[in-house]
């Protein structure tokens, strides 16, 4: 008699473990992935890192919105940036914040 209790309580948890498994999926999956087109992306900022870490490459937009490129050298002694909102759209400057290059 033990033993067919103990069964049927065995049974019951697992069919209430698969069935609270299945209906949780449906609660608690992040709605966030559909907002999402099937062609793009949606991000604020997108970065290109080298094998230590290290950001070498970025877009994204800054905190007043204005929207960038910007790349970095190697050693990260020279970065070049591109950007439309900034009055030099694109500049070269070097570590110190001495502007190598700039156009217009």
């Amino acid at each position: 008699m033990i033993h067919k209790h103990l069964l049927l309580l065995c049974m019951a948890a697992f069919l209430g473990g698969i069935l609270g498994g299945a209906l949780s999926v449906q609660w608690l999956v992040p709605k966030s992935v559909e907002a999402q087109s099937l062609n793009g992306v949606n991000a604020e900022e997108f970065l290109l890192l080298d094998a230590k870490g290290k950001a070498r490459a970025g877009l994204g937009l800054d905190a007043n919105g204005e929207i960038g490129l910007v790349l970095r050298s190697k050693d990260g002694s020279r970065t070049l940036t591109l950007s439309p909102d900034d009055p030099l759209i694109i500049k070269l400057v070097e570590r110190g914040g001495r502007i190598l290059w700039s156009a217009p």
